[in-house]
C-alpha cells in the first residue's frame, strides 16, 4: 500500500495564474508555509518554504474567484513530479502540489469586487468529488463545503485510528 498526501496551511504568495482549455481550467499559484524557532543562544529565526500549487476544474475558479496574494488557505493534495526542457534544451524538474481540497482562511476579502460572493470565512472548503466524473474522464467538483459532510461537522474527527492502515 502506498500514500501520497499533502496538507498546507500557509499564505498565498501571487494571484493565481488561470489557464483556460478547451474542457478544463487550471490554476497556479504559489503559496508560503513559514516555521519560527529560537536556537539555543541565538535569535529568533523564521524559515519560510515555497510551494506550487495547482488546482484543476472547479478548484480552478474557486482560485479565480476568491484567492488573492496574502490569502490565508489550507490546501490538501498530491504531490507531482514532473520535468521540461527549457528554452536551451536543458532538463528541468518541478515539484508540485495538486489540490484535491481548498480551503479559504483567515479575513474576508478586501476587494469590493469580492463581496457578496459567498465568502464564508473558514466555513467555505472545496474538494474533488471521487463520485463523479465529467467528459473526459476528469473527476468533477462538488461546490458544497467539504463535499458530503455537515457544516458543523468536526473535520478533524474524519480519520479514525480504524482507518489507519497500520
Amino acid at each position: 500500500m502506498s500514500f501520497n498526501k499533502v496538507i498546507l496551511v500557509g499564505n498565498v504568495g501571487k494571484d493565481p495564474e488561470i489557464r483556460r482549455f478547451e474542457n478544463n481550467i487550471k490554476a497556479s499559484f504559489s503559496l508560503a508555509t513559514s516555521e519560527t524557532y529560537t536556537p539555543k543562544g541565538g535569535d529568533r529565526v523564521t524559515q519560510t518554504e515555497w510551494h506550487n500549487i495547482v488546482a484543476w476544474r472547479r478548484l480552478a475558479e474557486l482560485a479565480e474567484n476568491y484567492i488573492r496574494k496574502g490569502s490565508q488557505i489550507l490546501v490538501e493534495g498530491k504531490l507531482r513530479y514532473r520535468s521540461y526542457d527549457d528554452r536551451d534544451g536543458n532538463k528541468r524538474y518541478i515539484v508540485e502540489v495538486e489540490a484535491d481540497v481548498i480551503q479559504l482562511l483567515g479575513r474576508k476579502p478586501d476587494s469590493p469586487n469580492q463581496q457578496g460572493q459567498g465568502y464564508q470565512g473558514n466555513s467555505q472548503g472545496y474538494q474533488n468529488n471521487s463520485q463523479g466524473y465529467q467528459g473526459g474522464g476528469a473527476p468533477s467538483q462538488s461546490s458544497s463545503p467539504m463535499a458530503g459532510e455537515g457544516p458543523d461537522e468536526d473535520l478533524s474527527a474524519r480519520d479514525t485510528a480504524d482507518d489507519l492502515p497500520f
